[in-house]
């Protein structure tokens, strides 16, 4: 069994492809100077970026965790997260309250995906 790891970098790798499913690390946006609706669609948008790289898409999502500074930021994300899915290929999903790695960071999501 082949794995491919695509950025494999010094502590984790950002894509890794396995047996079919497509694993991808935790994203953030690349400017946190913005609120949770411009982080969202900058991670979304790396999020596309990242699967194409590793041959899928998000039709073929099966699962999305969002981590959120303020989790009232939950609807502001949603307006976001709901213009981009696909609704006729929705992934389970967990969303939650956490403490991020900064303090401008206000959404970080994770996703797997068929290959």
């Amino acid at each position: 069994m082949t794995i491919q790891r695509i950025e494999n970098g010094p502590r984790f790798c950002r894509v890794l492809s396995h047996n079919g499913v497509v694993y991808l690390a935790g994203m953030t946006a690349d400017d946190t100077s913005n609120g949770v609706i411009q982080q969202t669609r900058d991670t979304l948008a790396k999020i596309d970026h990242f699967l194409a790289k590793a041959g899928s898409d998000k039709t073929k999502l099966l699962t999305a965790v969002i981590w959120l500074r303020d989790i009232s930021d939950f609807d502001s994300m949603n307006t976001v997260w709901d213009e981009w899915i696909d609704r006729s290929a929705m992934p389970v999903r967990a969303t939650v309250e956490a403490r991020l790695a900064g303090d401008s960071y206000r959404v970080e999501i994770m996703v797997t995906a068929a290959a």
